[in-house]
């Protein structure tokens, strides 16, 4: 597909503490059109946030698409691209036996990925890549709104 028919999504998550209070942020942009969105939970975990951020990113696409995904959570790539096929095998359990964090997030974010064609990349957090310092920026509009 041409780039003009491809979504590019950036996506972030933050956490104050962690636990504490974190947010999630998604920069997607699609041809001339861009969507920013962001949100947060006032007790959570910097991966919950990072899973969140795709998860909500891919389901507010309307249609099937081709996707870009540019993450800086080598935890989420690493867990949908190697680590879930094991998980499944196990019965969601780790090699070690234990049960795999956020299973009912990744069961989601494995449902919402086979709807569309996804290119996973990873780019290094902070590192002043436009998208990703953004996807930053709305997780981080995330933890404020929780905060209050």
């Amino acid at each position: 597909m041409t780039d003009q028919t491809t979504v590019h999504m950036w996506t972030d998550g933050a956490c104050k503490g962690n636990p504490g209070p974190g947010g999630w942020g998604v920069l997607m942009t699609y041809g001339e059109h861009t969507k920013e969105m962001f949100g947060g939970d006032p007790l959570t975990t910097n991966n919950r946030m990072e899973l969140l951020a795709v998860i909500r990113g891919l389901e507010s696409l309307t249609r099937p698409s081709d996707v870009h995904l540019h993450v800086d959570s080598s935890y989420v790539m690493n867990g949908m691209t190697k680590w879930i096929h094991g998980w499944k095998r196990n019965g969601w359990r780790t090699a070690d036996k234990k049960p795999v964090k956020n299973a009912e997030l990744w069961q989601e974010l494995e449902a919402l990925i086979g709807k569309h064609q996804v290119r996973w990349e990873w780019v290094k957090g902070h590192a002043g890549d436009p998208g990703n310092e953004r996807a930053d920026q709305l997780a981080n509009l995330g933890v404020d709104q929780v905060r209050g």
